[in-house]
């Protein structure tokens, strides 16, 4: 049924959200608020592991049947508050294809404070508008060419907006304390990462486009998404094979500086202390002026195979 043996600890996260959202859900009259607060939390976490479940299976699907990765990409979309479908465009055909030129629609050259630290915190802020007009431009273009995949967002889209829509009339604080407050924090978290993985690297490079977290506390609970670098490399081979693929295609031509172990450390020198903006190579980052995005929907080519890029 699995594509890979891996894909059972995947099964696993997504059962734990679900387990720690529904129980959440069922005891939430009986919470205190030195209960609840703790509760959201671990709920968003999980939601936000799930939005990386996301971002895996529209490169590397599951399960061996496109039926059960269909269901799959529904029952996913609960877990971080969107169609699943939707996370294709901006990230699989924008930024993947098109890595911080000005058809990359979240590339880290949009933040533009001068306090690194709101660079990081608001990065999903300066990008989140362009992704969503991409996106429905995305999915107008796909209702004509590729009505099987609209079909798809569509299942997707009514399912989690209808239900969230449900429950917040017949729950409206619950829903937004519940529900709501952990699904923006993955998809907060999930576009956020970008920023932190590409900024003041060398994306014209064939090898230091990207920052890799090598830690094994990290890429076990985020499938290993930490290594961001032969991702981008080779966006298609299953999340479990990265870390082999990693240490024997980049590391040797990889520089020390991109290759980190501990994603808090680089976060506390890039936001706090001494929280400078500055590339791999200790140098300050210089912004060029700011640019309008380039049109990669116009053109883009419907009629080509989509095999690893997420396509249903």
């Amino acid at each position: 049924m699995l594509r890979y043996k891996a894909d059972r600890r995947t099964l696993g996260i997504v059962a734990t959200y679900f387990t720690i959202a529904i129980t959440s859900w069922i005891y939430y009259p009986q919470m205190t608020w030195g209960v609840l607060i703790p509760v959201m939390m671990l709920n968003a976490v999980f939601a936000f592991f799930c939005a990386v479940i996301v971002h895996n299976t529209i490169h590397a699907p599951v399960f061996k049947s496109k039926r059960m990765n269909r269901i799959f990409q529904i029952i996913l979309s609960f877990t971080y508050g969107h169609p699943v479908s939707a996370f294709v465009p901006g990230h699989n055909f924008s930024h993947h294809k098109e890595l911080s030129t000005v058809k990359d629609i979240i590339r880290p050259s949009k933040a533009r404070y001068r306090s690194n630290f709101l660079n990081h915190l608001l990065f999903f802020f300066s990008v989140s508008n362009d992704i969503m007009r991409d996106e429905m431009r995305f999915i107008k273009k796909m209702r004509k060419h590729k009505p099987k995949w609209f079909r798809q967002y569509l299942i997707e889209a009514s399912l989690v907006f209808g239900t969230k829509i449900i429950l917040l009339i017949i729950a409206p604080i619950q829903t937004v304390l519940l529900i709501l407050i952990p699904h923006f924090y993955a998809v907060w978290g999930i576009v956020s990462t970008n920023f932190w993985q590409h900024d003041g690297c060398d994306t014209s490079h064939p090898y230091n486009h990207s920052r890799s977290f090598t830690n094994k506390w990290l890429n076990f609970w985020t499938c290993n998404n930490g290594y961001h670098g032969i991702h981008h490399m080779r966006p298609g081979l299953h999340w479990s094979l990265l870390p082999e693929a990693h240490e024997k295609l980049l590391v040797p031509h990889l520089h020390p500086n991109l290759n980190c172990d501990y994603l808090i450390k680089h976060l506390w020198k890039a936001t706090i202390y001494p929280g400078k903006r500055l590339d791999y190579l200790g140098n300050p980052v210089v912004l060029g002026p700011k640019e309008e995005d380039g049109d990669w929907i116009e053109n883009f080519p419907v009629g080509e195979e989509m095999e690893g890029y997420g396509a249903v």
